[in-house]
């Protein structure tokens, strides 16, 4: 019902109707809406964590669970906007993020770096998250590459100003980035590593 009518959609009125019991059964089994909903993202999170980690080293299960969470997060928007919307965001990706704490210290990362490596990684997924789900509710005239290309800067380069008036290919961009960041926490030599 989420993912097919966005998160307005999910009222316990019309949940009951498609379920064939009464309303009041409902609120007796789940509880209210703020509770149905902390159910559904829990669940639905469980769900995405039990996609299998793959990869040959912990820095490549690391990346992998990365791209799970944006990728998860793309796939089913409705119900990362309506996790977000309620404040369940960290409940929804809380296995995925448990299964790269995980691969992190597998991979050497330990402790307060764990810890920090973690929340580096998932900033960096979940700003790609809000740019690219952004994108699907500004107006055009209001996306960054209009708004930017109406800028008249003698400051910069034409091909800058030229550049920033287009489109960017984010999930390039994304995996370009994400690669960085993971490869500056857990480079392939583990000696190396700043957070051992």
């Amino acid at each position: 019902m989420v993912e097919a009518d966005g998160a307005d959609a999910l009222t316990m009125r019309r949940l009951a109707n498609e379920l064939d019991v009464a309303t009041t059964t409902i609120y007796w089994h789940v509880g209210n809406r703020a509770e149905l909903i902390t159910a559904l993202v829990r669940r639905h999170g469980a769900r995405l964590a039990e996609a299998p980690v793959e990869g040959d080293t912990a820095r490549d299960r690391v990346l992998a669970v990365a791209r799970l969470i944006w990728e998860s997060a793309i796939t089913h928007r409705e119900i990362t906007r309506l996790a977000s919307a309620h404040g369940a965001a960290s409940l929804h990706a809380q296995r995925l993020e448990l299964a790269m704490a995980r691969e992190l210290q597998e991979s050497g990362v330990v402790g307060e770096a764990a810890r920090d490596a973690l929340r580096a990684i998932t900033a960096c997924v979940g700003g790609f998250i809000v740019t690219t789900m952004l994108d699907d509710l500004v107006p055009a005239d209001h996306r960054r590459t209009s708004v930017l290309a109406d800028l008249d800067d003698p400051g910069l380069d034409p091909a800058t100003r030229e550049a920033l008036a287009t489109s960017s290919d984010l999930p390039s961009l994304f995996e370009a980035t994400l690669r960085a960041v993971v490869d500056s926490i857990v480079p392939a030599d583990l000696t190396a590593n700043a957070y051992l």
